[in-house]
């Protein structure tokens, strides 16, 4: 403990979930290697016992980095399980750790020299356990800038517009971002009516409390969007600081290792892979579409496949990078590396809400045969060199993280 005492120290407060955490784990990462920070995870749960690869991941980290899980929090009072959103559940279980949280913020603050506590897009709730112990308060979010602008700008898009997003007949538009149909807003948003979505308004008005904001995302991928927020052009954002791409690295099982010699024996650039996060499934009906237009595709392929759950994702889109985030907010930034980042190819959902076969099929060879899929492809590789250059000891990024630990190491001072 006489290590942590004399050293900044940071908490990271994410919301249930191996794909909320592992961003956070690779931020802290970063922030142990290259600022000399300790920190502590402190996490959220239902159940009372993280999962067999939260504890595989954790058990791994860098001995500066601990880990408290929190009890698990009684949500027995939903009325109606198959009715009530995953990201309602979310909502819940950090708005009822709070105070769990405040109980162990106190032990930390007595032992610890404690400056920061990190939450995601749903743990604004806890910035008011920091003020209280005079940390300051940050937010950060693990997928795009143009993701945090929507943010900040729902509580004026819920003032303005009267009937469901998906009904408006024009575009929104957002500073620096392409314009974006209300159908593309996130899922939760789609019903105003729905706890969902009064929870996430509820963070949104919230936001503007942080001290500032971490992204991973970088200039290379956002140039527009990120220019619109540094210039003040969203109303109430405090600093933001990109930081990315925050990245996985390492295989961390047995199975991994498998698909990884598996890979090593295909050509360069020759295999789709498909991946829905550790909260999504899809449908009965979708996962057979898919399987069949994979065999349709005549592709190679690795697919990461879960059992059907309370979460369907229809994203409708393939893109020529790979992420194994799961992602409450799928549509926003996709529709963004589609039209903006031209990273990605779109697919199109038919009426009954599913993908078919010939159309996964189609947009699978387009990607990796067809002059679309040339340009994306061509495209990926300009933004993997853009990315190591800002993580390079003089990028940009690098020097975003500089500047907001700095702020970090002067309030330990004070």
């Amino acid at each position: 403990m006489e290590e942590t005492q004399q050293t900044t120290h940071i908490v990271i407060l994410p919301s249930p979930g191996m794909g909320h955490l592992i961003p956070f784990i690779e931020l802290a990462k970063r922030l142990v290697h290259l600022h000399d920070f300790s920190i502590t995870f402190i996490i959220p749960n239902t159940n009372g016992s993280s999962s067999k690869a939260q504890k595989v991941v954790l058990d791994a980290l860098p001995k500066r980095i601990n880990s408290i899980f929190l009890p698990p929090v009684d949500l027995d009072d939903l009325d109606d399980e198959d009715e009530v959103k995953v990201e309602t559940h979310i909502f819940l279980t950090m708005f009822r750790s709070i105070p769990s949280l405040r109980k162990i913020f106190k032990d930390l603050i007595t032992a610890t020299r404690v400056v920061t506590l990190v939450v995601d897009q749903f743990g604004t709730d806890a910035f008011d356990v920091a003020r209280e112990f005079n940390v300051l308060p940050y937010i950060f979010i693990p997928t795009a800038a143009m993701m945090v602008s929507w943010f900040f700008l729902l509580p004026k898009f819920d003032a303005i517009y009267s009937c469901e997003y998906r009904d408006l007949p024009e575009p929104v538009t957002m500073p620096g971002c392409i314009p974006v149909h209300g159908r593309d807003f996130a899922d939760p948003a789609q019903d105003r009516k729905n706890e969902a979505y009064k929870w996430i308004l509820h963070h949104s008005k919230r936001y503007r409390l942080a001290e500032g904001v971490i992204v991973n995302t970088f200039i290379d991928l956002e140039p527009r969007t990120i220019k619109a927020m540094k210039e003040g052009k969203v109303p109430g954002m405090p600093p933001i600081y990109p930081v990315g791409p925050l990245t996985q690295d390492g295989a961390n099982c047995e199975s991994d290792q498998y698909c990884l010699r598996w890979l090593d024996d295909q050509p360069h650039g020759s295999v789709l892979f498909l991946s829905f996060g550790s909260g999504g499934a899809l449908s009965l009906e979708q996962m057979t579409e898919l399987a069949l237009g994979l065999e349709l595709s005549e592709q190679r392929f690795l697919w990461v496949v879960r059992n059907p759950s309370q979460l369907a994702v229809n994203t409708g889109y393939i893109h020529g990078g790979q992420s194994t985030d799961e992602d409450p907010f799928p549509f926003l930034p996709k529709v963004m590396l589609v039209e903006d980042s031209k990273v990605a190819l779109r697919l199109k959902v038919g009426e009954n809400g599913v993908i078919g076969r010939r159309e996964i099929a189609r947009v699978m060879k387009n990607l990796m045969q067809g002059e679309e899929g040339k340009k994306v492809r061509h495209k990926m590789r300009e933004l993997k060199e853009a990315a190591a250059m800002v993580l390079r000891e003089d990028g940009s990024c690098t020097q975003s993280l500089l500047e907001v630990t700095q702020i970090w190491k002067r309030h330990m001072i004070v």
